[in-house]
């Protein structure tokens, strides 16, 4: 490495006071609502009588590390200014109204796994960002052989079990991740296993689970078993060897019910297989399913309590975290899963993301007509501005004034 490229590694203070004015300033104007505020200070809730009821979940939207990585990427620009070239690794979190914000701001996209011609591009006067989710070993080694500064806001829930993974394989046991083996946050957690020697495999559904825990027991046809697992497990894998002594760890988003099954079957399998006594020797679990995603599946499940005609969860579509408030939510009552306000066209359609399809799709006849109670939560990587946007939608729809919902003081500053 140059002279100049180990200067551009020295770690930068990007949180000075003077920026960080700046920053929150920026963020404010951009995320922040009077209209939310007004709400959540008013018990959560909006009351039309005779026309329109609207509860917000106790908890929903931006939680500390989402914030943290936006003004860190507002922060960069504000400190690397113009000609200076910014660059992002995928999305800086699973939103794609902030995604193009911070686009807007002049820094670049580069593929969350950047390819070789993306990284010659690279120079050691560059500033590359990582994302919420972290990022794999080898793509932050790559962008540090290059020179570059790097911005890094990887959520400190995350790195928690990166270093929980690390310790597993320091210690010979194969991390079993309850996640989604294409997100970047798992890949990333996985990244680390294989880094320290290790090996992993990822579970997402309990079916998944139940097949490890068959194997555990059983044995099998390990052909069978790695082609259903392909793609979700550690090169040199191998079951008959791997799965002797094992330690569960979780995407931060996952449900924490689910997580939590997920480990009493696995723990079940092998005391099964190795008896009370010896299961200490060959099962390790702890708990990082991050606060924030938990707090508002808790807040999700106290407002589904209520009596309400549907549920509206705004968030981006690949957000792993909004996604599950949607299964939640469809579990009780009609649940729409929209990114933005735009989604709801008019009083008869809207258009919302089928997780089960994969794919957004059109409902007729989602409003009902007459006096109507309306549930509205989001995940960690909603900014308040698109609650409000939803909220302006619903009163529109519903032919309601903003002056009649609002007092006019607090409309003067929305």
């Amino acid at each position: 490495m140059s002279q100049s490229s180990a200067t551009q590694n020295r770690k930068i203070n990007l949180r000075r006071p003077d920026v960080m004015q700046e920053v929150q300033a920026e963020v404010v104007s951009h995320y922040r609502s009077q209209l939310v505020e007004y709400m959540r200070s008013n018990g959560n809730r909006l009351h039309i009588p005779g026309q329109l009821t609207i509860r917000l979940a106790k908890q929903f939207g931006f939680c500390y590390g989402v914030e943290r990585a936006i003004d860190l990427a507002y922060a960069a620009r504000k400190v690397f200014a113009h000609p200076k070239r910014i660059f992002l690794l995928g999305e800086i979190i699973h939103n794609p109204e902030v995604n193009e914000q911070i686009e807007a701001m002049g820094i670049e996209a580069l593929s969350s796994r950047p390819t070789d011609e993306e990284l010659s591009r690279l120079n050691d006067q560059d500033v590359v960002i990582i994302p919420a989710f972290g990022t794999e070993v080898h793509t932050r080694s790559a962008i540090k052989a290059k020179g570059c500064v790097i911005v890094d806001t990887t959520c400190g829930d995350v790195m928690s079990v990166w270093k929980r993974v690390k310790q597993y394989s320091g210690d010979g046991v194969t991390s079993i991740i309850h996640g989604k083996a294409w997100h970047e946050e798992t890949k990333a957690t996985s990244s680390q296993a294989t880094a320290s020697k290790g090996h992993y495999l990822v579970a997402f559904t309990l079916e998944e689970t139940d097949l490890i825990c068959d194997y555990i027991l059983q044995g099998g046809d390990k052909e069978s078993f790695l082609e259903r697992f392909k793609g979700a497990y550690s090169d040199g894998f191998d079951p008959d060897l791997h799965l002797v002594t094992i330690g569960v760890a979780n995407q931060t988003t996952m449900l924490r019910g689910e997580t939590e099954e997920v480990q009493r079957r696995l723990s079940a399998a092998m005391e099964k297989r190795y008896g009370r006594e010896q299961l200490a020797e060959h099962f390790r679990f702890f708990d990082t399913i991050c606060s924030a995603t938990q707090d508002r599946q808790d807040a999700l499940q106290r407002l589904l309590q209520e009596k309400m005609n549907l549920l509206l969860v705004v968030g981006g579509y690949n957000s792993s975290n909004t996604s599950h408030l949607a299964e939640m939510g469809e579990t009780v009552l009609p649940t729409y899963f929209i990114k933005n306000a735009k989604k709801m066209e008019d009083q008869r359609v809207i258009y919302h993301f089928d997780q089960h399809q994969q794919k957004e799709i059109r409902t007729d006849d989602w409003l009902p007509s007459g006096e109507v109670t309306i549930g509205i939560t989001a995940g960690a990587s909603c900014p308040n501005n698109l609650i409000e946007d939803t909220l302006r939608r619903l009163l529109q729809l519903k032919g309601i004034a903003l002056e009649d919902a609002f007092p006019p003081d607090l409309l003067s500053l929305a």
